[in-house]
């Protein structure tokens, strides 16, 4: 059993997931990880593993838990010429506020969740919670690919 973390901004207890999307929001790479690390850490971690993989990516678009110099960093490092663009939410919006590129990515969240397994977070161990969200995940592109509207 993999340990289990508690992120107290989020009020979060178990696994983070951090997807990385194109802008159909098909899932180019995911990685999951114990709650307690912070999320720009996390998409770090999720940077490193493209090293070389998506050389053609030109800008990632992120929220503002990715903001700081070591996710800036992490980003030059797995593709040379990525350009990073935090998006923000206005000081003066109120409640819930549609935020441009964000909301491709809470989309797939929310496509990728109809998979009870996802939904509920049974997996005790990391690989396989990954390995569930890639099937979930192909699951979908399959259905997308059969079915075009």
């Amino acid at each position: 059993m993999d340990p289990g973390g508690y992120d107290a901004g989020k009020k979060i207890k178990g696994k983070k997931r951090h997807v990385l999307v194109d802008t159909l929001g098909l899932l180019l790479d995911a990685i999951v990880h114990p709650a307690d690390i912070q999320d720009r850490d996390g998409g770090a971690l999720l940077l490193a593993t493209l090293f070389g993989r998506w050389a053609f990516l030109e800008k990632l678009f992120a929220d503002g838990g990715y903001a700081g110099p070591r996710f800036q960093i992490a980003a030059r490092k797995a593709v040379a010429k990525l350009k990073v663009e935090i998006v923000k939410r206005s000081d003066i919006a109120k409640g819930f506020e549609v935020l441009p590129k964000r909301w491709i990515v809470e989309r797939t969240i929310a496509w990728l969740c109809r998979c009870r397994t996802l939904a509920k977070d049974l997996e005790c161990l990391t690989q396989k919670a990954l390995a569930f969200l890639r099937l979930a995940s192909i699951r979908f592109m399959l259905r997308k690919l059969c079915n075009p509207r």
